[in-house]
């Protein structure tokens, strides 16, 4: 599949089946993922993978809560994804990165010769955790798989605490992966339809 093909197609997933992901499958796709431009090539991401019911249901206890497990109609389908990868990165590593000989007079590397993280006019360690993401969720399209991308709303200190992740490091969001299942329907919110490119573009200024 060209690459334009994997954009144009790649979708949201929310029903899956519970047929397994290959391990082999999954290393693949971090693989396209790390491949990403870090600030400083700093790669300070980290992919926590969770395989099996036993060891999702870990991430949906910390993040969900039983009420909205019971009112939500796309719980069910979401929950039978078997593998869930967890992008972590680490802000200080980016304020070690720039703290170094090239990088130091940027100002943003740890005291007292920067600011440390806090100095950051924008956090690129989740710009960064980002750009791998979207290049998971390509590659997953390209194998024919489902993805999903779910926002880190609740839960992130409990569930890295839960997971062994060391402490300092941020939690981006959660890539569900899976077979998508027959009879998974579209997001509600696709009635906004998608910004023409006429409306986003501003060549020269603001006009």
């Amino acid at each position: 599949m060209e690459l334009t093909e994997a954009i144009r197609r790649r979708r949201m997933t929310r029903h899956f089946t519970d047929q397994p992901v290959p391990s082999s499958l999954v290393d693949d796709l971090i693989d396209a993922a790390v491949r990403a431009p870090s600030a400083g090539f700093t790669q300070g991401w980290s992919f926590v993978v969770l395989e099996g019911t036993a060891q999702t249901n870990r991430y949906w206890l910390h993040t969900t809560d039983e009420r909205w497990r019971t009112r939500s109609s796309r719980y069910q389908g979401m929950a039978k994804a078997p593998v869930v990868v967890l992008p972590v990165t680490s802000p200080e590593a980016y304020a070690a990165r720039y703290g170094e000989p090239d990088k130091v007079t940027s100002g943003l590397g740890p005291p007292p010769d920067g600011g440390g993280p806090g100095a950051w006019p924008v956090p690129y360690w989740f710009v960064d955790a980002a750009f791998a993401t979207m290049l998971l969720l390509l590659r997953a399209t390209e194998e024919g798989l489902g993805a999903a991308f779910l926002g880190a709303f609740r839960g992130e200190t409990e569930l890295l605490a839960d997971l062994g992740v060391p402490c300092g490091h941020r939690l981006l969001g959660a890539v569900l992966l899976g077979w998508p299942a027959i009879g998974d329907p579209p997001s509600a919110s696709l009635h906004r339809g998608k910004h023409p490119a006429g409306d986003v573009i501003h060549r020269g200024g603001w006009a």
